[in-house]
């Protein structure tokens, strides 16, 4: 029920980005909701539709879709006034939602016989696929191609939660174990800006 709960919250963070997003580039109302839904939901349908586990989960669950909904309808409203938010609020909040997702991903696929290689690819497209797309559709670069450390923390995220499964850790633990580390090296690279070497052609 934790993760439900957390997921959920994850789902409104991720949506609330795309909508942020979305005004910066001053889309209409559909617009918005669009840009929001491919991000909080788009890593876990391209992981469903991977596994093969159709329909996928938003179409089985469609609390998935309100959350987006009521999320777009609340963050259009408050973009329109004044910024009260601490600056840090969305990134950290996004780092929890990423954590879970990413630990929501390797589950899915182990339960659908993934090898571990394969279920931390998952957990590493469920987590950061939104984003991409959502990036993708506003012509940028997307965030985890360039030295940003996010997809680093999905991956090792990932890493400890299947090897704590595969030296037969309790699946609860081994589930913390993931989410823990995703979110403690995405918080750590938010506080200190850490980022990972680029790599440029010199002339």
């Amino acid at each position: 029920m934790l993760i439900y709960i957390l997921d959920m919250f994850g789902t409104a963070v991720f949506a609330a980005s795309g909508v942020l997003l979305a005004g910066r580039l001053r889309m209409d109302p559909f617009g918005i909701v669009v840009l929001a839904s491919v991000t909080a939901i788009g890593g876990g349908t391209i992981r469903d539709m991977a596994l093969g586990a159709t329909p996928v989960f938003w179409i089985t669950d469609t609390n998935y879709l309100w959350v987006i909904f009521v999320t777009c309808l609340i963050a259009m409203l408050a973009i329109r006034k004044p910024k009260q938010m601490p600056w840090y609020f969305l990134p950290v909040a996004d780092a929890i939602g990423l954590a879970v997702f990413v630990a929501i991903g390797v589950e899915k696929a182990l339960r659908f016989g993934a090898s571990p290689m394969v279920a931390v690819i998952m957990g590493v497209i469920t987590g950061c696929g939104g984003g991409v797309i959502r990036d993708i559709l506003a012509r940028e670069i997307p965030m985890v191609l360039r030295t940003e450390v996010y997809a680093t923390a999905c991956i090792l995220g990932g890493i400890i939660h299947t090897t704590a499964l595969t030296l037969q850790i309790d699946s609860a633990v081994a589930t913390l174990a993931g989410v823990v580390t995703t979110l403690t090296i995405r918080l750590a690279a938010i506080r200190w800006h850490l980022s990972l070497p680029n790599f440029a052609l010199r002339h």
